[in-house]
This record gives structure tokens, sequence and C-alpha cells, in this order.
């Protein structure tokens, strides 16, 4: 068995499937996984291979072309999933897709698609759930950071909601467990950046900000609670505790 590794990166894992796919040692004898691989099998070969961006852009003209754009769509969003597996269950989907074109995406039965699908409802899911509870402070009266840690990498897309809500404002959204972030600049088009510990702990200094509007949030959120109607058990089913590390109303 070959493994083939790779980052996490979307450039890098539309590379492994591009040497994977032209190694030609068969399909049954290859797995991808993502890196780090902390325990690796005896009798495994292992090949890491680096992000390239002229296998990136052939495996998506493939993909686009030869199944459609909806089985990008669905590769896409699969592989901002935070499940180890996702890199070859998408492999395994693309080997499907290759076969029978663009029907793919309604072959529910067939396991590979119905793993890829269950992973695009999940990002789709968090992204959804993160349009409605990202928090921005005001940052100096001329920059609204927000600070979001999502369990799928939903940054990028999350920032495309509200690049076409607040367009003539300058924010950030920063994912500090993945140490990037969406940065807007006034009337343009945002950008994806890495971070720096350093220039994290810095942006963390945000959430210290208080204003008017902090406190009117909080306010409102204590007054319109019903205290008979208080249930912290279904709050938690609503909204799990995780996502309200970030949120202004309940820091």
């Amino acid at each position: 068995m070959t493994v083939f590794t790779c980052g996490e990166s979307l450039e890098a894992m539309m590379s492994c499937i591009y040497d994977a796919w032209a190694s030609r040692i068969g399909h049954k004898n290859i797995r991808l996984e993502l890196e780090p691989v902390y325990l690796q099998d005896l009798f495994c070969e292992y090949v890491h291979v680096e992000a390239d961006r002229e296998k990136t852009e052939k495996v998506i003209r493939s993909i686009q072309k030869k199944i459609s754009f909806e089985a990008w769509q669905w590769v896409c969003m699969a592989a901002m999933s935070f499940e180890p597996g996702r890199l070859d269950a998408i492999y395994r989907f693309l080997l499907l897709g290759f076969t029978y074109g663009r029907m793919v995406t309604e072959m529910l039965a067939a396991e590979p698609v119905a793993e890829v699908l269950r992973l695009k409802k999940k990002v789709g899911n968090e992204m959804h759930f993160f349009r409605e509870i990202t928090r921005f402070s005001s940052v100096g009266g001329q920059v609204y950071v927000s600070h979001v840690e999502p369990k799928c990498n939903i940054v990028a897309m999350t920032a495309e909601h509200f690049a076409d809500r607040m367009p003539s404002e300058y924010w950030i959204i920063v994912d500090d467990g993945r140490r990037i972030a969406a940065v807007h600049p006034k009337n343009e088009s945002f950008y994806m950046t890495e971070l720096t510990e350093a220039e994290l702990e810095n942006m963390k200094e945000s959430e210290k900000e208080k204003d008017i509007y902090t406190d009117l949030w909080k306010e409102f959120f204590r007054t319109i609670g019903i205290e008979a109607r208080k249930n912290p058990t279904c709050q938690r089913n609503m909204m799990p505790l995780w996502y309200r590390k970030h949120m202004t109303e309940f820091l």
C-alpha cells in the first residue's frame, strides 16, 4: 500500500490527488492522508506531496469539465471539513465521478458519494451557524474585528457573506485555531492571510475593547430573557458551549 500525504490546504490536497492518480499503481493500492501522520503502518510506503499550483489547476479543470461544476462544489466544501479522512473520501468520490460523469452527484447509494455529501452538509451547516453568531468589535472606531474558532475551515466562505453585507467597512475575521484571517479593506475585495503567533496575540487584544454598543447588546440579551422559561439544557442543545467562546453576549 502506498500512502500519499500532504498538508491541509486545498492546493496541497488537489496536488496530492493529482500525484496519486498519475502514479498508475492501482487505486486499490493507494490511500491518501493529511499530515501530520502520527502513526505509520509498518508495511506502507509514505510519499509526501508538495502543493503545486499547476497540478491543482489541472485537477480543478478536469473535475469541472469531465464531471460537473456541482461536483467541484462538493469537493471544495468537503475539503473544508475537519475530519482527517476527508482527502481519501474525496479521492474515492472522484474515481466514481470520472467514471460516471455528472450523474455521480445523484448516486447517493454509493458509499463515496454519501460520505462526501455528509462532509459537505456538515461544512455547510457550520458555515450557516457562523454567519449568525460572528460578532464584531470596533477597534479605535476604524476597523471591526471578529474572532471565531470553527471546527471546519469556513472563514473564507463566511467572509463572502459579510463582504456582500458590509462592503464599505474595514473588517477582519480571525480564525484563532488555524491562525488565518480574512481581511476586508473598505470598498475592496477581501483576501486571506496567515498570522504569526505574535500577530494573533495582538489581534486577541481586540476582544477586550469595550464600547456603548457592547454593553447595549449584553443588556438587550439579558432583558429579553424570561426567567420563568430559562432552560440551560435546551439552550446548550441549540447553542453548544464551544460556539459561545467569542460571542459578545456570553463574554
